[in-house]
């Protein structure tokens, strides 16, 4: 299904599915035990665009945190839960809105049931996910290897299975580190299930490839349609993948709002750092809720020209910059003051 046609599913405070906009998750790489600081990272990535947000519970100290976590945060909370049913049952009765289970590693079908009933009598949604690395043994023989079919298969059959069990408030994910074949995944579960699509690329990597891969990945899954809330999965700081699927998102046109920075290579007419320089514009703007494009320029000579597609923009010579607005010099500033200048600009923008 696309993902205007996907079943609504609601966690928390929030909904996907149904043509709702796609959200962003990412997940806390804090030991959830750690109340303080696990709440710390939460804030953190709120405030840089984060959606929602999963933790790690892989012990009961962890589900029991998830109590005093919740008190201390906006977003919804997802519990990550596998190999013990017994922690995804304290984790919705300590106020994870969503659960994520392998229903394949979670105990058998008896414990997967009492997992089901304690989500059906809160009516907590369950998001069933499944990784090529972990594909069962018999779809590994019956498809001759790790493949997009099997995959699939996998998914809708644990799909399957919680529903003959009564429960359909239910979200799928299926990953792979293998792009292309992630992207035939999606392909071939959009046509078979109506259930909304939790999109991410597995293992993707460091800041580098990760980016990269999960460009490829998702803007290929996200321009058919398909897919109703993403993760970008890096090695690294969490606040990256935020930053990344954002990103993602208003290259593809499926998100508004927030500045959006370009800046052009650099060259031998560059005499600033130039480098540092587009780094400090894209943390400076981070906070300015404008829906605007900000270009970054490395010389007085074609700067004008080069950011005339941008709303705004700053050009870097010796001693001093250029403020640029809509490709026409606007004033000249002391090379120092060129930051300041434009938050200045920024913060009354439209006045």
């Amino acid at each position: 299904m696309k993902r205007t046609q996907t079943k609504t599913v609601r966690i928390g405070n929030r909904q996907i599915g149904g043509g709702n906009p796609i959200l962003i998750q990412s997940m806390t790489n804090t030991k959830t035990e750690d109340v303080n600081a696990t709440t710390a990272q939460i804030r953190k990535l709120t405030a840089a665009g984060c959606d929602l947000i999963r933790c790690a519970v892989p012990t009961m100290e962890a589900a029991l945190a998830l109590r005093e976590i919740k008190k201390q945060i906006t977003i919804p909370l997802i519990a990550d839960i596998h190999f013990d049913y017994r922690l995804a049952i304290a984790a919705m009765e300590n106020g994870a809105d969503k659960i994520r289970i392998n229903p394949g590693n979670i105990g058998g079908r008896d414990c997967l049931k009492s997992v089901v009933d304690v989500a059906k009598d809160k009516n907590i949604p369950i998001r069933i996910g499944v990784n090529s690395g972990s594909l069962e043994k018999e779809l590994v023989e019956k498809y001759h290897g790790v493949t997009a079919e099997g995959i699939v298969e996998s998914a809708l059959d644990k799909a399957g299975m919680i529903e003959e069990m009564g429960y359909d408030n239910l979200v799928i994910s299926i990953k792979s580190s293998d792009v292309l074949m992630c992207v035939k995944a999606h392909e071939l579960i959009a046509e078979k299930t109506i259930y909304p699509l939790h999109v991410g690329i597995t293992e993707a990597g460091t800041i580098i490839s990760g980016n990269i891969k999960s460009s490829i990945g998702l803007g290929l899954i996200l321009h058919q349609g398909i897919g109703d809330t993403i993760r970008v999965s890096l090695t690294g700081d969490p606040l990256e993948e935020i930053k990344s699927a954002k990103l993602i998102l208003r290259t593809l046109g499926l998100r508004k709002g927030g500045i959006e920075v370009v800046s052009c290579p650099t060259c031998g007419r560059t005499r600033i750092n130039l480098i540092e320089l587009a780094n400090q514009v894209e943390n400076m703007v981070a906070d300015i809720p404008l829906d605007i494009k900000v270009a970054v320029m490395g010389c007085v000579v074609n700067g004008p020209g080069e950011a005339k597609e941008a709303d705004i923009g700053i050009a870097g010579g010796v001693g001093e910059g250029l403020i640029i607005k809509r490709g026409e010099i606007y004033k000249k500033v002391p090379e120092e003051n060129l930051i300041s200048e434009l938050r200045q600009e920024l913060l009354h923008w439209g006045e």
